[in-house]
């Protein structure tokens, strides 16, 4: 059945942990997800769950977006970093958010049509790159945020070290086949690590010290 993207955000708030952020919900609302799958996929563009984009990659189920986001604790004058442009749909429901977005995707195709849809949609606050998201974006930093889509080993010195002090990084970390959501506050004396719930999603290329094992459970890939 079709549901509507009015009916998809009051599912989000429905969650055994729900999406509470009225500002979050307000741009998972905005933001058109239908804009950002296939074709043979726009009539399921509101269903909470993952759907190709081709490349064997996925659109993230609406109810990570949002709750990776919510843990993110954007704010207007933010400047954020994501790793995994993939369709753009995450980059989008934070440019609704924040002042500046900047992504990174390694698959130039899936980048090039991001960008493209950002251009159609008005979306001026994003930047895109095209290459190795494991390293970051130094020249950018520091960040207020970093959001990472998709799954890793360990949590990456190299990105916590572009983030403020208090800024925020939130990151799937495990191994392949089943990762653990971490929010990872940068703190003066050190790092503050917030371990959420069990989440699948796909591998961060560039990343080495994976481990096989773990099962699906709960989340959503990239």
């Amino acid at each position: 059945m079709r549901i509507s993207r009015e009916t998809m955000v009051k599912l989000l708030q429905k969650k055994e942990d729900p999406v509470k952020d009225p500002e979050v919900l307000r741009a998972m609302l905005n933001v058109p997800r239908h804009y950002f799958v296939g074709d043979d996929f726009r009539p399921r563009a509101y269903d909470d769950s993952p759907l190709p984009i081709g490349k064997n990659q996925t659109i993230s189920q609406p109810y990570m977006v949002a709750k990776m986001t919510e843990l993110l604790e954007p704010r207007k004058n933010s400047i954020v970093l994501e790793i995994g442009t993939g369709s753009g749909y995450q980059a989008a429901v934070l440019a609704e958010l924040v002042d500046k977005v900047y992504t990174i995707e390694r698959i130039p195709e899936l980048a090039e049509e991001a960008k493209k849809r950002f251009d159609e949609l008005g979306y001026k606050n994003i930047n895109v790159r095209i290459g190795d998201g494991s390293v970051g974006w130094p020249e950018m930093s520091p960040f207020d945020g970093v959001i990472v889509t998709a799954g890793c080993p360990d949590i990456p010195e190299t990105l916590l070290g572009q983030l403020i002090e208090n800024g925020k990084l939130v990151i799937p970390v495990g191994s392949i086949g089943f990762q653990e959501l971490i929010v990872v506050t940068k703190k003066k004396e050190g790092y503050h690590v917030n371990r959420k719930f069990g989440c699948v999603f796909v591998p961060l290329i560039g990343i080495r010290g994976w481990r096989q094992g773990g099962s699906s459970c709960g989340g959503s890939a990239k």
